[in-house]
């Protein structure tokens, strides 16, 4: 009864939605496929929340809500989780400290963490490998970021996938099955994002030199 709510309400955001936040506007572009629409339908239902409460103010600049419709409408819907789902496991209470190892900018006047969707592709300090980092958080997600020097980023990319598949298990023992549907998908969303975040901590996060449009 409570997942067939959410999905009715999402839906009528998607209906009734009249520009009231960011991603609304991605909600009635033109260039904005159907499926992309699909996917930012709970970033708009997440942003009638959090933009109404300072408990759920994003610590970064754009907030995960509006990089995650960013992301979706730039690189599509596949590519775009992947990105979406790295930005989450990446906002824990460890990133002030990464953002200062990195000699990150500060948004002001709320001192928001700048961390722009888009980098510069110069070669990284310590010549990790991308790819062996991807192949890593592959066999065992986490690994990867632990093996780019995020170790706490791989710790909590291993704990949210983790959760996620253990209440889809949870939720399909117990027959539920739209619950358990929707618990699949956000661990294999979290899975790829995971595996993307590997990937990019190897190749971007090792030097401080990214740019950003948002300034």
């Amino acid at each position: 009864m409570k997942s067939s709510f959410l999905i009715v309400h999402l839906i009528a955001n998607f209906v009734f939605a009249q520009n009231q936040y960011p991603v609304d506007t991605l909600l009635h572009s033109p260039k904005i496929n159907f499926l992309e629409k699909v996917a930012i339908l709970p970033i708009s239902g997440w942003q009638r929340l959090s933009y109404n409460s300072s408990l759920l103010s994003c610590q970064f600049h754009p907030s995960c809500s509006n990089y995650g419709g960013q992301a979706i409408s730039n690189h599509g819907i596949f590519h775009g989780l992947a990105i979406t789902a790295d930005r989450i496991i990446r906002c824990n209470p460890f990133a002030l400290d990464y953002h200062y190892d990195m000699n990150g900018k500060f948004h002001f006047p709320d001192h928001r963490l700048i961390d722009p969707l888009q980098f510069t592709t110069t070669k990284n300090a310590t010549n990790k490998s991308p790819l062996l980092a991807a192949g890593l958080s592959i066999v065992f997600p986490g690994t990867g970021r632990m093996y780019a020097g995020r170790f706490l980023d791989g710790i909590m990319g291993m704990w949210m996938i983790t959760i996620s598949g253990v209440a889809a298990y949870s939720s399909f023992k117990e027959n539920k099955t739209m619950k358990g549907n929707l618990f699949s998908i956000m661990t294999l969303i979290f899975y790829t994002g995971e595996i993307y975040g590997a990937y990019r901590t190897a190749k971007y996060y090792q030097n401080s030199s990214y740019i950003s449009d948002l300034n």
